[in-house]
């Protein structure tokens, strides 16, 4: 019988909820490979490399909004105080009811990114249960890349959800698909991250596959999602402490086909433009790109708050203002037409901002200056705010190698995307210093990275200045603990803004309902409308519903999280 091809293919379009009947499982499917054609190096390869084409979201799980599986974690930061969907508010409607904290349990965008995080699991899961039923041979390093991809899909699906069901290379070899959702699944995840740990070589001939440092890291991560601070940090020492990774000196390479798969690059999904288009590109980010903008195309979405924005002031000692950056907005240009003056912030602010949040008046990734209202697709009834995303937009110097183009006039980035790079590493390694009380390691990680941006290159202006009036400079000293806790924190906000990292940091922190009730009403100075479409953020928004879609395929298996 053919029943590898056919679970594979029921896995590619993750029904993870569903449990496969006999008869559909002895049916042979033409032209497919037998159990036995697969029981050798090149099958365990063939499907190791279909479990890594997962990581870019490029498989159809069958049901669910399409942009809702965003690899990128774009959505996520929707969610948070850092992005607003963007594009007018009648364009796909469940990612506005997304940013409203409107949602339900029906939202397209939750059940797309649950099914394509639930396909890679299994597709990591068909090549372990493969490893496991081949009799000799060393499959000792494909079988740790498979379950670090595990553990990696199963991070994402718990941070996400937090009561979900696990389901290993047992289950999956028996087609046992409906598995209660009981709780947390960190148990698991550790296991699989600590065996890659101990059995991925230091280093990878090729970019993009995990190394004992990636797992390492991720280890760490695991860990300090759980507030087990002398464990995370004992792993991210180790990380740090191996010479395996470095900052780049300029902070914007990180977003550059420069740097890519460079030092800093801990574990990034592998996109490339290939011939010029795609689906190895970043398809998913193809809302994002300013509309019309320099590039005449689709579609505006993801565009950076006035909270965020707030964020990169700084006092006359180039330091964050930690408490009060939103006291007072920078100046923006919010109702404020292309055609009509407006002068940028005349402030100090920390280089960093215009490198993540695209301002009028401020040179745009080498396309020219930034116009404002013109390269925004959306009208000042809507809450997109005046500001475009740049992480994720190739540079112009760079867009011989990085664009393509899509079938419908989007843009079609082939620039990586970072899950974890050193820099996060740091800050990571800094805040779980600060609970075990070792502040003196936290003030040099965060100093590390505060002296990057000092050092990098800042955005110019047309004659060949700083563009704005930029100014960053290293703590002194954390007098306390609190203090300490609140600058690690604020850095990591002001490091990888726009990067899908906020809503995590939040939720984890204990802190997402407050910070985002206050956020809102903040927003509201500027985008005066948000405050009568938002809904008020409560407890049950510390996880995401599970999808209705998903309930009902396992028959009533899994249960809803609380509040829903």
């Amino acid at each position: 019988m053919m029943k590898m091809k056919t679970r594979i293919s029921f896995l590619f379009a993750l029904l993870l909820v569903i449990a496969c009947s006999k008869d559909f499982t002895e049916s042979p499917a033409v032209g497919a490979l037998s159990d036995d054609a697969l029981k050798n190096a090149t099958g365990v390869d063939l499907l190791l490399t279909g479990a890594y084409s997962t990581l870019n979201a490029q498989v159809n799980v069958g049901y669910g909004n399409y942009w809702g599986r965003a690899a990128d974690d774009w959505t996520a930061d929707v969610l948070s105080d850092d992005a607003h969907k963007g594009s007018t508010d009648d364009d796909q409607a469940d990612l506005k009811e997304i940013e409203l904290y409107n949602w339900d349990p029906g939202n397209g965008y939750w059940s797309a990114r649950w099914g394509v995080l639930f396909a890679g699991a299994n597709r990591a899961n068909a090549v372990i249960a493969l490893i496991n039923s081949i009799e000799g041979g060393d499959f000792s390093a494909q079988l740790a890349e498979a379950r670090f991809l595990r553990g990696h899909f199963n991070f994402q699906i718990q941070r996400y959800w937090g009561n979900v069901p696990y389901i290993s290379e047992e289950n999956y070899a028996n087609t046992e698909f409906n598995q209660p959702n009981s709780g947390p699944i960190w148990d698991k995840i550790e296991a699989d991250f600590s065996y890659a740990k101990e059995n991925l070589p230091a280093s990878q001939a090729e970019p993009g596959r995990p190394t004992k440092w990636t797992a390492t890291a991720y280890l760490g991560k695991t860990y300090i999602y759980q507030s087990k601070f002398p464990a995370a940090l004992a792993e991210f020492d180790a990380v740090i402490n191996s010479g395996a990774y470095a900052l780049l000196p300029n902070y914007v390479d990180n977003f550059k086909a420069k740097g890519e798969n460079g030092t800093e690059s801990v574990f990034a999904i592998q996109f490339t433009t290939d011939s010029g288009q795609s689906f190895n590109s970043n398809s998913m980010g193809t809302l994002n790109f300013p509309n019309p903008g320099p590039f005449g195309s689709c579609c505006g979405f993801y565009q950076p708050t006035q909270d965020l924005a707030n964020a990169f002031q700084v006092d006359a000692n180039g330091l964050p203002l930690l408490d009060t950056y939103n006291d007072q907005d920078i100046a923006n240009d919010y109702g404020i037409n292309s055609d009509e003056s407006f002068t940028p912030h005349a402030g100090t602010l920390d280089p960093r901002i215009d490198y993540t949040v695209g301002r009028r008046g401020i040179d745009y990734n080498g396309y020219g200056v930034n116009v404002g209202k013109d390269w925004i697709r959306a009208n000042f009834s809507d809450i997109s705010g005046p500001y475009l995303g740049k992480k994720h937009v190739y540079h112009q110097d760079e867009a011989s190698i990085t664009q393509a183009t899509g079938g419908w006039g989007e843009q079609l980035s082939g620039l990586n995307y970072h899950i974890i790079r050193y820099a996060d590493v740091i800050l990571m390694a800094a805040e779980a210093a600060v609970e075990v009380g070792q502040l003196n390691k936290a003030l040099d990680y965060v100093n590390q990275i505060r002296l990057r941006a000092k050092n990098s290159d800042v955005v110019l202006d047309e004659d060949g200045n700083p563009a704005a009036n930029y100014s960053v400079e290293p703590y002194a000293a954390f007098a306390s603990a609190d203090y300490a806790r609140k600058a690690v924190r604020f850095e990591r906000r002001i490091e990888l803004g726009m990067e899908g990292q906020r809503l995590f940091d939040l939720r984890r922190w204990g802190t997402q309902v407050s910070t985002m009730n206050e956020y809102f009403d903040n927003e509201a100075r500027t985008i005066s409308n948000i405050a009568q479409k938002r809904s008020t953020v409560s407890d049950k928004h510390k996880l995401l519903p599970i999808p209705l879609q998903a309930i009902d395929l396992s028959g009533g298996v899994l249960t809803q999280n609380p509040g829903y």
